[in-house]
């Protein structure tokens, strides 16, 4: 029988590449769009099929994580096989400036998620997307057992959810995990995070678009892979035999600073005479090193990432010169919705 997958988050990063996994291996798949007024299906048009064709397997649904009941009603009537929690307020500069908002959402919407499959009375496996930044101020590399310092709401909020998730699972017996996943990147990561920020001002002023570009703490160490082969992982910790809680990364570390010499370096150009500093992107607690141990990912689960940070910033930059050549617009005329016993059309 045809598997069946609910994603929450599935317009993002993260799920876009979620969807094109489960559909390349043959799932059926659902995901959680909000009601807005301008369109946010940009990263998963691609895999758009009319839902009234008889070969359509991705189907979109209202709703909202701030919404309990209206998760209870989905999943009792999507009855899934597979839960991915992947929605949030996922910025973490502007949980400092939202941190109720990041709290309701990142942080209570996952509870809200736990209970809907609670009393939906539906027998599923549940993935909650987990952060790195949890660990905060904690010493590297972080693993599993590392213990959690948090130094942003947005990280606060991961922390909660994490151990909610846990308590489900021993509370109720739920298949739920916790996938820890360190700093995941690609072409379709948001404008605003620094990475994008840095490959699309690398594209832009190689082009002659732009002249500068304005970043904060330069000397924060991450742990950047490749978003498309984390997703991989996320579908694994599902299959295990037992429920548990993984940590995904390179193990490999690199600057802000680095960062930019790969990127700018990769179109000749040198970023110092580009980039200005302006302290409106500084933290008011920052976290200066996560740097991340899967070696438990990769013995129970066979997983160990194959792109590393300077590989990842070369690809992020030739995507974003390929991009200024085509500018993004609608790979379809329509996107149905099916809410709650009727189909609205949105595009």
């Amino acid at each position: 029988m045809t598997k069946k997958a609910f994603i929450t988050g599935i317009t993002g990063q993260d799920g876009s590449y979620l969807a094109e996994l489960l559909l390349s291996k043959g799932y059926e798949v659902h995901g959680l769009i909000r009601r807005s007024s301008t369109f946010n299906t940009s990263r998963i048009d691609h895999l758009y099929v009319d839902p009234h064709d008889a070969n359509a397997r991705l189907f979109l649904h209202y709703g909202d994580l701030s919404d309990g009941a209206r998760l209870v009603s989905l999943l009792a009537s999507l009855r899934p096989d597979e839960v991915y929690n992947l929605a949030a307020q996922s910025h973490v500069r502007v949980s400092f400036d939202e941190p109720e908002h990041t709290g309701d959402t990142t942080g209570i919407g996952s509870v809200r998620m736990l209970e809907a499959v609670r009393l939906s009375g539906i027998h599923t496996r549940f993935y909650q997307a987990s952060s790195s930044e949890m660990f905060g101020a904690a010493l590297p590399p972080q693993s599993e057992t590392t213990a959690f310092h948090p130094r942003s709401p947005y990280g606060a909020a991961k922390v909660y959810s994490y151990w909610i998730t846990r308590n489900y699972r021993e509370a109720y017996g739920m298949f739920a995990v916790n996938g820890i996943l360190f700093n995941h990147e690609s072409p379709r990561r948001g404008e605003t995070f620094v990475t994008r920020k840095i490959t699309r001002a690398a594209a832009a002023i190689k082009a002659g678009l732009q002249e500068h570009l304005y970043l904060g703490n330069l000397d924060a160490v991450r742990d950047w892979g490749y978003a498309a082969e984390y997703v991989e992982g996320m579908w694994r910790m599902l299959q295990a035999d037992e429920p548990d809680d993984f940590v995904l990364a390179t193990g490999q570390s690199r600057t802000v600073r680095d960062f930019l010499d790969i990127a700018f370096g990769h179109v000749d150009l040198d970023w110092r005479d580009h980039v200005r500093f302006d302290d409106r992107y500084l933290r008011p607690s920052e976290v200066d090193a996560l740097i991340g141990d899967a070696s438990k990912a990769q013995e129970k689960l066979g997983w160990e990432p194959t792109v590393g940070p300077d590989e990842l910033a070369r690809l992020m930059v030739d995507a974003d010169l390929e991009a200024l050549k085509f500018p993004q617009g609608s790979w379809i005329d329509s996107v149905e919705l099916e809410s709650w016993g009727e189909t609205v059309v949105v595009r």
